[in-house]
């Protein structure tokens, strides 16, 4: 009986949602297909989703359907850019050049990628990555020959729009050896409301190849959001993730990083500011899997009124993966007596000369700093608006680009009126 009520409800909630128009080998989508015949949406008796509830996603009828969009306001105008609205390609707003040596367009149209779509993802334990896998509409595939060196930004922008709108993307990126590149990812939402992201991210980082990535969620609270990132890193490569989320309603962020060479430094870092009802949850998983490697995460987040944040972070160090750094933390602010935050960072270590160590901190603003700052003439308003982004501030500064630090600090402001 439960088998059957499972296969009804992941049935229901596929009914008019188009099969993938992406060039995905048939063992994946056949892996994809059986994982949501056998599969339930997950709840909170799934360790992974404890302090999630996905049922607003589960129960809803979402339509995919392409979308206008008028002016954006994006993160870096002068950029490589490439856009999707709901899911699907616009060409209008989207760069007309690449730059020599890198190709940067549509992955429906990339038969290229067939070999490595899907080749990161397990499409056998998780509903919403096997969901996208066969009904992805379309999504970027960026690939960096070799010795490649991108001056400008690669920005990557998806627009969630309508009511009951579901954007299902998926992007594969590659860069080759000795390749370096700052790519920009943003989801925005222009009139959404109640409408559903799920987008899923390959990256594969070759050796000795540079990969700066930077993912802003700007989205709005009306609507979900489900992300997910799976990365391969080589040897000696280097690999920065910085996870920003601005905006959005129930928004998930699932994060896999294979570290399978030596000599690598893998970097996470990201930061959430949340109020009213929002709810936003980091699961990042680090796997160590030879030695010789560094693993730096840095996770804060400030939480008001009722919102709820959730922070999961867990490090594997393999049996042969000795001489390994791995170093987490996660730091929250609780601005209101109904917010609350759920941390668990998390060390898993088979090998035996390793220097690993994880924190978690969370509580409210020091009343005796907030004191000091009214003392000098400001406002307590002010006041803890600069305790608070001076706390977000370490995360804001492993931002290598300048127009993505000023983009959002501008959201920031114009949301909780925050100067920095």
């Amino acid at each position: 009986m439960t088998e059957v009520i499972q296969e009804s409800k992941i049935a229901k909630f596929r009914e008019g949602l188009p099969k993938t128009r992406l060039p995905f080998r048939e063992n994946i989508l056949k892996t994809a297909e059986n994982t949501l015949s056998t599969l339930d949406f997950p709840t909170t008796r799934n360790e992974r989703w404890k302090y999630t509830r996905v049922a607003k996603i589960a129960t809803k009828s979402f339509t995919a359907k392409e979308g206008i969009i008028g002016t954006l306001h994006l993160p870096v105008a002068d950029a490589y850019t490439i856009v999707f609205v709901n899911g699907f390609y616009n060409q209008e707003l989207s760069s007309s050049e690449s730059p020599e040596g890198v190709t940067i367009t549509a992955l429906s149209s990339a038969t290229e990628a067939t070999e490595l779509l899907g080749k990161n993802v397990r499409v056998d334990t998780a509903v919403f990555p096997a969901l996208n896998t066969l009904h992805a509409t379309d999504g970027a595939y960026v690939h960096l020959k070799a010795k490649t060196i991108v001056e400008k930004p690669i920005q990557i922008v998806h627009v969630l729009t309508g009511e009951h709108t579901i954007a299902t993307t998926r992007n594969v990126i590659v860069s080759e050896r000795f390749s370096e590149a700052e790519i920009v990812q943003v989801f925005l939402a222009g009139n959404a409301t109640e409408s559903f992201s799920n987008n899923v991210t390959e990256i594969f980082v070759e050796e000795n190849a540079t990969l700066s990535f930077d993912k802003l969620q700007n989205e709005t609270e009306g609507n979900f959001h489900i992300s997910t990132e799976h990365v391969k890193q080589a040897a000696h490569s280097n690999f920065k993730i910085n996870t920003i989320t601005l905006n959005g309603g129930l928004v998930r962020n699932d994060l896999f990083i294979d570290v399978e060479g030596e000599n690598v430094e893998t970097h996470l870092n990201g930061t959430y500011v949340l109020k009213g009802n929002q709810h936003v949850d980091n699961h990042t998983t680090v796997d160590h899997l030879k030695p010789n490697c560094e693993s730096n995460e840095l996770y804060k987040g400030v939480v008001d009124e009722s919102a709820t944040a959730v922070f999961n972070g867990k490090v594997f160090v393999r049996k042969d993966a000795q001489k390994i750094n791995a170093y987490q933390s996660n730091g929250n602010v609780l601005l209101s007596d109904t917010a609350s935050v759920n941390s668990k960072p998390e060390l898993e270590i088979y090998a035996d000369d390793v220097k690993c160590s994880h924190g978690s901190t969370t509580g409210q603003l020091d009343e005796d700093a907030v004191y000091y700052l009214r003392a000098r003439g400001i406002s307590e308003k002010s006041a803890k608006a600069l305790m608070v982004t001076a706390f977000i501030g370490d995360v804001i500064d492993k931002i290598d680009n300048e127009s993505v630090v000023e983009y959002v600090h501008a959201a920031l402001h114009e949301r909780f009126g925050w100067d920095f």
